[in-house]
């Protein structure tokens, strides 16, 4: 709990705060007593976690949107951040190849939008970008990408979080080398955990096909992804934007990722999924003759861990029992504020597995 008492008293920005990882994370900035401050669009799902777990009124949120630099360099001038989290993105892939030009424009643009903001407003100490692992150059290869590898996504998702990398690195050389400003970028694995009810993503398409007592359908059960549980990068991301607000040296690009183990494929995680679930829960496979995706996909996450010390809390059949069980007691009409905070108390006390 250490790591979050530092926030307690920040004044914390999050763009993307209505989404699934940007609820997550201000649920988690909100208990350890940080100020918070969101600018989103409206939530991109119905039902949202951000309503089923009573964020409203818990923060200050301004809805808007990240290609309105005024708009919402206008908060920035209001609130003063200290530490800002970009988390606000088109993130399907799929949906990526509909839509293109808003892919870029949200991903590419919005992420410079955010940059010009914190390079006017001298009271951010702390940025972080997060992106995604799929920012490399995929060469289906069975090893981890590491930080160095070449970045240059394939479909338009992937390559307009590459191209917001660059633009990230470009402007910390251009304008942050002599500031007492921190700039890094966290580019993070696949996640899973209960609330997210997003399109075209095998958990939320295995809580929608469960609860309602059909088959799931997999498009790609051979596909190998780094699957974590969404506590897993948020604990980076709070570590990184800390660390680095206390010293620029820490400042940088990261991987964050689970260990080899957990790198399965599509089917396997639909396995664990079915197993925990129970009843008649199962899947078949069935290729809908769809758009490019990766097949093989890995990271190699030793930079952060050798530079944090860090490590991954839950491994994979963990993180699904802790999804299950979310959305089970979601179904059940449960308070889901309390079983969120429980899941998030659980995580950083540090009390899984006999620690």
């Amino acid at each position: 709990m250490e790591l979050l008492e530092f926030y307690r008293g920040k004044r914390v920005l999050i763009t993307g705060h209505t989404g699934f990882k940007g609820s997550w994370l201000s649920r988690t900035l909100i208990k350890a007593g940080a100020q918070v401050t969101g600018y989103s669009l409206d939530p991109p799902t119905d039902p949202a976690i951000y309503y089923i777990i009573g964020l409203e009124g818990k923060l200050e949120s301004v809805a808007g949107d990240v290609r309105d630099r005024e708009t919402m360099q206008r908060v920035f001038e209001r609130v003063q951040p200290e530490i800002v989290f970009h988390l606000a993105a088109q993130p399907i892939v799929r949906d990526s190849y509909k839509d293109p030009v808003y892919t870029y424009e949200t991903n590419v643009m919005g992420t410079v939008n955010v940059l010009e903001c914190v390079r006017l407003c001298p009271s951010v100490k702390s940025f972080l970008n997060v992106t995604t692992d799929k920012v490399y150059e995929n060469r289906e290869w069975e090893y981890g990408y590491r930080e160095i590898d070449r970045l240059d996504g394939r479909d338009p998702y992937s390559n307009s979080k590459s191209c917001s990398e660059l633009a990230t690195h470009s402007y910390e050389k251009s304008f942050f080398e002599g500031r007492d400003c921190a700039i890094s970028t966290a580019r993070a694995g696949n996640v899973i955990g209960g609330g997210d009810f997003a399109p075209d993503r095998i958990i939320p398409d295995a809580f929608r096909a469960a609860a309602a007592g059909r088959e799931l359908v997999l498009r790609n059960p051979g596909s190998t992804r780094p699957y974590q549980h969404v506590l897993e990068p948020l604990a980076v991301y709070l570590t990184i934007a800390k660390r680095q607000y206390e010293d620029k040296a820490f400042a940088g690009c990261y991987n964050v990722g689970p260990d080899d183990c957990d790198c399965v494929t599509t089917g396997e995680l639909a396995d664990l999924f079915c197993r925990y679930w129970g009843g008649r829960a199962s899947w078949r496979s069935e290729p809908d003759g769809g758009p490019h995706e990766a097949n093989f996909l890995k990271l190699d996450c030793s930079k952060v861990k050798s530079v944090f010390g860090w490590r991954p809390r839950f491994h994979l059949e963990e993180a699904v029992a802790m999804t299950v069980e979310w959305y089970r007691a979601y179904l059940d009409g449960a308070d889901m504020e309390s079983v969120t905070d429980e899941q998030i108390e659980h995580f950083f006390r540090g009390d899984r597995d006999g620690e």
